[in-house]
């Protein structure tokens, strides 16, 4: 749970730099995922539970499946006030907020515990407080899973094994780096175009968590996923920073709490989801490899980083407290 450093540090900041708001009672949220999905369902909870701790003084109607634009639209949508409340990736906030771009970066967290250990310490914090200038604060951190590599004809051990291997990856340059630093060809495309394109050659492999390798039937053309958990990117619950300004004391820690309870539940359900498709595709004979040593692939990873703080040189601190992170 975020400690009382971090409340005060958000609250400050969304104070200072953004002032006063009107209070608004009748709130409307985003979220990009279906019904049923984790998010959604731990979205539902927190709109219930944020009715009942504020004593029916703030409600909640939550919008899913992206039904109110897509999610950079939505991030902004929460930026400028026309919402209240999102569920989003970090990704999408990265590009906006500089600070939230190091959850970005390859191989910059060891697991995903080790992701909440940063999130809910002061690494964290300064993520938090480079939101709230932005016009985002961050309630609460939701688990994505983290992303690993899958192909069709061999385990992935070291970055040796990906030398030469044609991998599909997001329109992102951290992310094609990654790639060409082990020695593979990146290949951003669109993610509908994928299962053609490894069944047909176009690209030899991809990466992604387990319920999207699972879901869209990627396992069924590329039966070797393994567990480089090289991207492990959270997602949040964040509010707009006048909005959020705007409450008591008492109504903050109760926003908060209800979120933070969420939380709990989100990471649950996606634990639930995770295992659910891992056992489906194992069933259906896909060799799971476990990477031993993640130590090869941080290191491919430092010209990556390089280039990263030549634009980003006032992060590089940042990235190291989160490295430091035990």
């Amino acid at each position: 749970m975020f400690n009382i450093s971090y409340k005060s540090l958000v609250g400050a900041v969304a104070v200072t730099v953004l002032g006063t708001a009107a209070f608004a009672e009748n709130w409307r949220g985003w979220n990009i995922h279906p019904e049923g999905y984790p998010n959604t369902t731990a979205m539902d909870a927190f709109a219930a539970a944020l009715e009942e701790k504020t004593g029916g003084e703030i409600t909640l109607q939550m919008f899913h499946g992206g039904t109110l634009g897509s999610q950079p639209d939505a991030v902004e949508q929460v930026r400028a006030g026309a919402l209240e409340i999102g569920n989003f990736n970090l990704g999408p906030i990265g590009p906006i907020v500089p600070a939230a771009n190091v959850v970005s970066l390859p191989f910059i967290f060891k697991d995903v515990p080790h992701m909440f250990r940063v999130l809910e310490g002061e690494g964290g914090a300064a993520i938090a407080a480079g939101m709230a200038e932005k016009g985002l604060v961050p309630l609460a951190w939701y688990d994505a899973g983290a992303r690993s590599f899958y192909n069709g004809d061999r385990p992935i051990n070291t970055p040796a094994d990906v030398v030469g291997m044609k991998v599909r990856v997001m329109n992102n340059d951290l992310f094609t780096g990654m790639i060409n630093e082990m020695g593979g060809n990146a290949s951003p495309m669109a993610f509908a175009e994928v299962y053609q394109a490894l069944k047909t050659g176009v690209v030899d492999g991809a990466e992604n968590n387990w319920p999207s390798y699972e879901s869209t039937g990627h396992f069924e053309v590329a039966g070797y996923y393994s567990l480089s958990q090289h991207l492990i990117i959270p997602e949040c619950i964040c509010i707009n920073a006048d909005t959020y300004a705007a409450l008591s004391d008492d109504m903050k820690a109760a926003v908060t709490e209800a979120a933070q309870e969420s939380a709990i539940m989100q990471r649950d359900l996606w634990a639930q989801r995770e295992a659910a498709s891992r056992k489906a595709v194992e069933e259906a004979g896909v060799v799971v490899n476990e990477v031993a040593d993640k130590a090869p692939f941080q290191a491919a990873m430092g010209p990556v980083y390089e280039a990263y703080f030549e634009s980003n040189p006032d992060l590089r601190p940042l990235v190291e407290l989160i490295q430091a992170t035990e």
